[in-house]
């Protein structure tokens, strides 16, 4: 695309060229009518793909477009000898309405839902020449509408539908004011600003167009009153006049149908657009909705403008020639961006933004005569109506050109707007950035350069030669945006740059506010701060954004260089680069932002690295922070532990390390031995004598400990823990190692614990508590004071004591416990001597029964009861397994019904006697049963032979 170096406008050849091949935007084809007539075509009217027709005859056809067979054929009341032909029509724009007027004066109403026309009795002789159809498009009644007719009146009429004959259908008629200058050729009705109270109303005669605007009176329910009474009374209109009037010139108010779709003009700006067809040309403007006042009517005639019929193309001749006398316009109908003209048999379509003709065709042929054209208001579509055929205008791709327009005016956003292609986009994106440029708006023009196919040096250049970094900066921002991620070493070139405009941006807003300069005449101090951290949060949001196009080396290597510590450690945050930051602020021993970042961490690795260093300066913070970590393995932060306790001097409810670990055993129920070895090792070499906490962990460990028992014990001996050490030998079942430990350093009491221990080993305990006393009776001062303490055990006699006493103790010092001992002695060897005589006793009394075996006998009468016993399964069973195929099914059955409670009380007692009588009917050893397996051999094939072997 070529640009014009000298003002950056995209030449007009160029901007063709974007459009070349495109097909023409209208067309006009003729309809195929579906019907016959008898008659031409004397009026019409179109809305809502609704045509209506009226003939010579008097017939009115009313055809729907959706369902064109279907055709409504209408006759007047009265023939057209009576009333006259019908001389014009007028229907509201949803096709609910239609009024009727004929040449002699007589108006008649059609309902969309009826077929009769009704006469309109206070409009008889009225010369009805413009309607304007109440704003709130009714469908039941017309409401308010205003009515423009040949004498210059207008009037206020309020019609409805009506069943009954005798009602009529005009409510009233109100005479709202008279113009002296002729026929009222169009009339408009519309709100203003949203407004209820409010109406804006547009009237044009042959020479002039009237702006009113104001508010109304109060809406009546059911047509009860005028509402326009109040603004024409009240009220003057805005005019604008035309001179060198020809009355014989069509004089007509068109405005532009509803937006077709979102996209387009009028759905971004409500105002809608007027046409006003008079003798010198079309007048038109948009119906601007603001100010809601007398001074909204000269904004919109100040904004208006004349298409005089000069501009238009004049007519040529058979041989080709230009008529010397210009044709008068016909009449005219607005497109959303287009006006047409009907010029003879001509169709010319004029773009209303440059007054541009774009189309301009030959229609009908030479004395065909046309009726008009006409615009459906809600469908947007066009028609061109003679008295034979019917046309339509179609339009296509209406706003194609619209963006070339918009260029060539300077708006180059609602260029950009109307841009389809990227072509298109970037020709006004370049345009618009020439031109900005040269009014030097260098950072409007970097936003718009940005989106542009501009070489990327120039742009680049341009900012740089004229000192705009804040442009550039711009440039660079939107520019990043417009490579697609494939292009990398772009992305990163400019992403990379943009970090050296921002901190060099950053350090020179910095120098301004220590140095308390101004910049410039607006920008004070107290600004360049307020400057300084909207660049801030510029700079944040870019990398934010951007993240993945900067490299993370050359991004440290451009902020450190500039000193700009803040934005070093944000960068190194945004990109998950926590080693980093931590690494920052742990060289420059900063160690609540280490921890301000690591609470932010949930990666293990960064806790185990980073540990060893804060705990020796933060440890109570450092702990709290890795009790939230669930998931972290406590083992490999021993060694920072280790390192701690090393360090550290106070007791062990302070040692941090002790608090760490314990939280592990105890809530996370860890049974790593390295973590309660490590915990056995701290509490062990501990410098206090107090072994309470580390018996304490001992004893919660119970006999199935978690640490190593071994290690435990070389550790607590290494540090005389002897209460330990002897806890540990007791739970490894080492109890003479324990008590000989105790005893060794005289602790009596621990020693006497532990030997009662061993409770299922008599033997074992006798011997703990021989050494007991070995060490007891050794230390005690008095004799009896060590008896009395030995007492304690029930297994020790006098005699197992008298070794360990010294030889020169007198017996007289324990002669009671020896004449006790005694005693005992005496009444055991009683008790003996009485069990050893009732023993005797028995075994003579067995001699005497064994003799007596060879003269027993017992009488077994015949029928007499079996006294065999035997368990009730195994009977059953048994007996299963030797009865017959009925009564085995019979007890299978009872036994279900007993076992599985399917029966209860007296049916269950009978059922339990059915089945002992079943099965307990005859014993299994000595009856029939017995008999019938006589033969079966003592040794079955299965058994084991080796059984029997003698």
């Amino acid at each position: 695309m070529a640009l014009d170096p000298s003002n950056g406008y995209v030449a007009a050849r160029d901007l063709q060229d974007l459009n070349e091949n495109a097909l023409p935007i209208f067309n006009v084809e003729p309809v195929q009518l579906q019907f016959s007539i008898a008659s031409d075509f004397v009026a019409s009217q179109v809305a809502n793909n609704v045509l209506v027709l009226a003939l010579a005859n008097g017939r009115i056809l009313r055809i729907d477009l959706d369902n064109p067979a279907d055709i409504d054929d209408i006759d007047l009341p009265k023939r057209t000898s009576e009333v006259g032909v019908i001389r014009r029509m007028f229907l509201d724009p949803t096709a609910s309405h239609l009024i009727i007027c004929t040449a002699l004066g007589e108006n008649y109403y059609l309902h969309t839902q009826s077929r009769q026309p009704r006469p309109l009795s206070r409009l008889r002789g009225v010369s009805i020449e413009s309607i304007a159809w109440n704003p709130s498009l009714p469908t039941a009644s017309t409401r308010e509408i205003l009515i423009g007719a040949s004498d210059g009146h207008i009037y206020e009429g309020y019609i409805e539908t009506s069943t009954e004959f005798y009602r009529k259908e005009d409510k009233y008629l109100k005479t709202l004011q008279r113009l002296q200058d002729g026929p009222i050729t169009g009339l408009w009705v519309d709100l203003v600003a949203g407004k209820p109270d409010v109406r804006r109303v547009m009237i044009t005669t042959q020479s002039r167009i009237l702006h009113l605007v104001g508010k109304i009176g109060k809406v009546a329910h059911e047509g009860g009153a005028s509402i326009f009474t109040r603004l024409f009374e009240t009220e003057q209109p805005t005019a604008h006049e035309i001179s060198r009037v020809s009355t014989t010139s069509s004089s007509s108010l068109v405005v532009s149908p509803d937006p077709p779709d979102s996209n387009s003009f009028e759905s971004l700006s409500p105002d809608r657009i007027f046409a006003w067809l008079s003798s010198q040309g079309v007048y038109y403007g948009r119906l601007v909705t603001a100010p809601s006042s007398n001074d909204l009517g000269s904004k919109v005639f100040a904004e208006s403008k004349l298409l005089p019929r000069s501009q238009l193309p004049a007519s040529e001749t058979p041989n080709g020639r230009k008529k010397a006398v210009q044709e008068p316009i016909d009449s005219i109908a607005l497109t959303q961006w287009h006006i047409l003209h009907l010029i003879g048999g001509r169709v010319i379509a004029v773009n209303r933004l440059d007054d541009r003709v774009i189309f301009d065709q030959v229609v009908l042929d030479p004395g065909q005569k046309a009726l008009g054209l006409y615009a459906d208001q809600q469908k947007n579509t066009f028609w061109l109506f003679t008295t034979q055929e019917i046309f339509e205008i179609v339009v296509k791709d209406e706003d194609r050109d619209v963006w070339k327009v918009m260029l060539a005016t300077e708006h180059f956003d609602a260029a950009l707007r109307y841009a389809r292609n990227p072509a298109q986009k970037d020709a006004v994106a370049t345009a618009s950035g020439d031109y900005l440029i040269t009014k030097g708006s260098f950072i409007e023009a970097a936003g718009v350069y940005g989106k542009s196919s501009k070489p990327f040096e120039q742009v680049a250049l341009i900012f740089v030669d004229n000192d705009q970094q804040d442009a550039l900066r711009k440039y660079l921002l939107t520019k990043v945006t417009t490579y697609k991620k494939s292009y990398i070493m772009q992305r990163i070139m400019i992403a990379s740059w943009l970090v050296e405009i921002f901190m060099s941006k950053l350090n020179s807003l910095d120098d301004t506010i220590i140095t308390k300069a101004e910049l410039s005449e607006s920008l004070t101090p107290a600004k360049t701060k307020d400057q300084l951290q909207a660049i801030r949060s510029e700079f944040h949001e870019f990398v934010k954004k951007h993240k993945s196009d900067l490299d993370r080396k050359t991004a440290y290597d451009i902020i450190s260089s500039h000193g700009r510590e803040e934005e070093l450690l944000y960068f190194a945050s945004a990109v998950g680069d926590h080693n980093f930051v931590l690494g920052y602020w742990m060289q420059r021993e900063r160690w609540n932002e280490v921890l301000d970042v690591l609470k932010r961490q949930t990666a293990a690795e960064v806790f185990y690295r980073y540990s060893s260093g804060l705990i020796t300066h933060v440890a109570t913070d450092l702990v709290d922070i890795l009790m939230r970590q669930a998931d972290l393995k406590p083992r490999n932060l021993i060694p920072a532990l280790l390192t701690y306790d090393q360090t550290f001097r106070g007791p062990l409810s302070q040692n941090q390390a002790v608090r760490y670990l314990l939280y592990v055993i105890n809530h996370l129920s860890s049974t790593d031995a390295a973590v309660h070895n490590t915990l056995i090792s701290i509490y062990a070499a501990h410098p206090s004598k107090d072994e309470s906490a580390l018996l304490s962990y001992l004893e919660s460990q119970g006999d199935e400990p978690s640490f190593d028992a071994d290690f435990a014990l070389r550790l607590c001996i290494q540090h005389s823990r002897v209460q330990s050490c002897v806890h540990i030998y007791s739970t490894m079942g080492q109890y003479l190692q324990a008590v000989e430990l105790a005893l060794a350093h005289s602790e009596i009491d621990l020693a006497s614990l532990i030997a009662d221990r061993p409770v299922s080993n008599p033997a074992l305990r006798k011997k703990l508590w021989l050494a007991v006393a070995k060490k007891v009776i050794s230390q005690s001062n008095g004799i009896k004071t060590a008896i009395e303490f030995l007492k304690r055990c029930d297994l020790l006699k006098i005699e197992d004591l008298i070794p360990f006493f010294p030889d020169f103790v007198v017996i007289d010092d324990f002669k009671e416990e020896i004449c006790s001992a005694l005693e005992d002695y005496s009444h055991n060897i009683d008790a003996l001597k009485k069990e050893m005589d009732e023993s005797a006793q028995t075994a003579t009394n067995i001699k005497i029964d064994i003799a007596a075996l060879d003269h027993r006998y017992a009488i077994v009468e015949p029928g007499e009861k079996c006294y065999h016993a035997f368990h009730s399964d195994c009977l059953g069973r048994k007996v299963m397994e030797q009865v017959g195929v009925t009564k085995g099914r019979r007890i299978r059955e009872v036994q279900m019904l007993v076992s599985k409670g399917m029966v209860t009380g007296a049916k269950r007692d009978s059922a339990i006697a059915e089945l002992d009588a079943l099965v307990a009917s005859a014993c299994i050893l000595c009856s029939d049963f017995a008999i019938n397996h006589i033969d079966d051999p003592f040794v079955l094939p299965a058994d084991d032979v080796s059984e029997w072997a003698l």
